[in-house]
């Protein structure tokens, strides 16, 4: 054999180590660095809400930090308190439906107040009202599949169309799992999986990356890389001089 014809064995430089490390401590940073800064983004935004207007000429009119997001939780739960007992004393709700309505007949407002209102009753209710079951879509050729939730039993108007066996399923967007698509699905073609919901948003959250089972993969992916290649055995090199 030709010992021009030899590759060099690849070893594991210094700096190869480094960016493998760097990438490392990134892949498990960055998750929590985003979800640490859209927290304070969202808790200064909600203290800013009401924290704007409490000032006091004792402290030279400056705002005094969580005071404004103390005062929003404490007028949440007054508002709560008082639909409840209001609720309660009427016997039902009336006074929300008919708020709800005046809302709804307003031009514009109608929509994003209705659409808001939907999105919160979806979100906010107990797991188990909310999605059923996680299945695989057929989109959009055969072959390919999307992540979906059973959302709910079509209704009647829907199964005389289109017969019984149809779910209801939404097709969350990645990696925005809020928006997405209501689908009307035969239940023979859907993929029913034995998923928990948190574990399939966390699949269309991380573009595909996290898979169930998985704990940080391209973090255990980049330590393993590190260390097989460290540990790799360097290659005999054979001499021209051997027996043929």
């Amino acid at each position: 054999m030709d010992p021009s014809q030899i590759e060099p064995p690849h070893r594991f430089t210094g700096a190869g180590r480094l960016r493998t490390y760097l990438i490392a401590g990134l892949l498990a940073l960055a998750p929590t660095a985003i979800t640490l800064w859209v927290l304070f983004f969202l808790l200064n935004w909600t203290d800013n809400l009401l924290g704007r207007y409490l000032r006091f000429q004792v402290l030279g009119d400056h705002r005094i930090p969580g005071l404004g997001l103390v005062a929003t939780f404490v007028l949440l739960l007054i508002v709560g308190w008082l639909v409840t007992v209001i609720g309660r004393w009427l016997g039902g709700r009336p006074m929300l439906r008919m708020w709800d309505h005046l809302l709804s007949r307003i031009p514009g407002v109608g929509i994003l107040y209705g659409s808001t209102k939907s999105f919160g009753e979806a979100f906010f209710q107990s797991r188990e009202t909310t999605f059923k079951q996680v299945v695989l879509v057929p989109w959009p050729s055969p072959g390919l599949y999307r992540i979906g939730f059973i959302a709910a039993r079509a209704s009647a108007g829907v199964r005389q169309h289109l017969g019984d066996d149809i779910e209801v399923v939404f097709v969350p967007h990645t990696p925005n799992p809020a928006s997405g698509f209501v689908q009307y699905v035969p239940r023979a073609q859907l993929i029913y999986l034995d998923w928990a919901v948190e574990v399939a948003l966390k699949v269309i959250v991380s573009g595909g990356v996290l898979q169930p089972g998985d704990v940080v993969p391209s973090v255990t992916r980049a330590a393993a890389s590190a260390r097989s290649t460290t540990s790799a055995p360097v290659p005999s090199e054979e001499h021209p001089g051997g027996s043929g």
